[in-house]
């Protein structure tokens, strides 16, 4: 159980995408070239009610968790002030300890302006340390953190923004090689975002609201382990929405979300060859500069200002190969009376890119303050390591008292 621990453990610090494969791998004729990046928990859907609905939540009606989305939508919450908090089991196909916690909250300053917090907190429970001979030398509980502050702005009644800023810190690092323990790695990021949302017009007979979502999110430094720098998962998301009246008691909402690492794309180095003339497994070296020998696509160790911009035109496959690299979540969500909730939703993403497809299905209730939802994700392909996937969100959302009421303006 040890080792296979720390081997998934390895996966997560080495690739956003837990299918990563190694880039000269094919399929259908194309190579398998994920982006990869350090602390990818921060892309993890950390909510049941997004994660009902195929991770889309750039355009979604604003909630107590719209900070990870999209946290200019907290600038059109209709309470007060809300709390919440998520648990959700990881890759309980492979390991029973792994889990993500998140806890949430906001509160309205005014009519206009409201801050947010949020602590999302990834472990990956215990890993026994050996030696090479088998005996063990300690325990290890590796785990990753990060605490967002947030605030929102309404800008007109239609459109807000918000900006939020995160420290991120991850131990996973921290294990003994040869004596010596490593350092835990940590950095800091900041979110840029906005929110539209129309008033409600007629769409045929029925009326409907159209909602639309932008959010750059994870803009940082790269972070440190050993003596290696690495990308965080910067993500540009574009969403949009439409929720329609069907009657007085029955809604419905359309979602869909686009996301874009901003990260750049690793490129195809060219390989040695032996005296026969056949490609080798190692890589060739440029003797005048000692940096890998780039066959297509671009160098990946750049500044992260210019990584971001290189990001959308850097893919060995050209134009093809980055239009992979966008992922694509749609959502449906029907409440009824404003009291229950039905969910679903497909997320998708390139086969090249990391093979994450799967469904997903969620249910929400509302009794007077207390929200309850709860999601689960069936992913299309079998023995994937996101089956069994469940998420429970519990929240309190509260209104001004009365003596609250009475002191705001109309």
């Amino acid at each position: 159980m040890a080792i296979k621990k720390f081997s998934i453990i390895t996966i997560i610090f080495l690739s956003k995408s837990l299918f990563g494969q190694i880039s000269s791998l094919q399929i259908g004729g194309q190579t398998i070239n994920p982006i990869t990046t350090a602390v990818p928990f921060l892309l993890i859907s950390p909510d049941s009610k997004q994660g009902g609905m195929g991770d889309a939540g750039a355009a979604t009606d604003p909630d107590i968790n719209s900070i990870h989305w999209n946290g200019s939508k907290l600038a059109f919450a209709e309470k007060k002030f809300g709390v919440g908090f998520t648990v959700t089991p990881w890759l309980r196909l492979l390991v029973p300890d792994i889990n993500m916690y998140y806890l949430a909250g906001y509160s309205k300053i005014n009519k206009r302006t409201t801050v947010g917090g949020s602590l999302r907190y990834f472990s990956l429970g215990n890993v026994e340390l050996t030696n090479a001979t088998g005996v063990k030398t300690g325990d290890f509980k590796p785990n990753e953190f990060a605490m967002d502050l947030s605030v929102s702005q309404k800008l007109s009644d239609h459109f807000g923004i918000g900006v939020a800023g995160r420290f991120i810190n991850s131990s996973i690092s921290r294990v003994y090689f040869n004596g010596s323990q490593g350092n835990a790695a940590s950095t800091v990021a900041v979110d840029l975002s906005m929110f539209y949302k129309s008033n409600k017009f007629k769409l045929g007979e029925k009326k409907a609201i159209y909602s639309a979502g932008l959010a750059f999110t994870n803009i940082g430094a790269k972070i440190k382990y050993s003596n290696d720098q690495n990308f965080i998962p910067m993500n540009l998301r574009l969403g949009n929405g439409l929720k329609t009246d069907i009657d007085d008691f029955n809604t419905i909402g359309f979602y869909i979300d686009f996301n874009k690492l901003l990260v750049p794309t690793p490129p195809i180095y060219k390989y040695k060859k032996d005296a026969n003339g056949n490609p080798t497994t190692e890589i060739e070296i440029d003797p005048a500069t000692g940096a890998k020998v780039i066959e297509s696509g671009k160098n990946p160790n750049v500044p992260v200002a210019q990584g971001i911009l290189q990001s959308f035109g850097d893919a060995p496959g050209g134009l093809k190969e980055e239009l992979q690299e966008v992922n694509i979540c749609t959502g449906l969500e029907y409440w009824y009376n404003n009291t229950f909730a039905v969910r679903t939703g497909y997320f998708y993403e390139a086969k090249t890119k990391g093979s994450r497809q799967f469904f997903t299905i969620g249910m929400g209730f509302k009794f007077k303050v207390i929200n309850v939802d709860g999601s689960y994700l069936i992913p299309t392909l079998l023995n994937n390591p996101l089956q069994r996937t469940w998420r429970i969100t519990l929240s309190f959302n509260f209104d001004a008292s009365s003596k609250e009421k009475s002191n705001v303006e109309p």
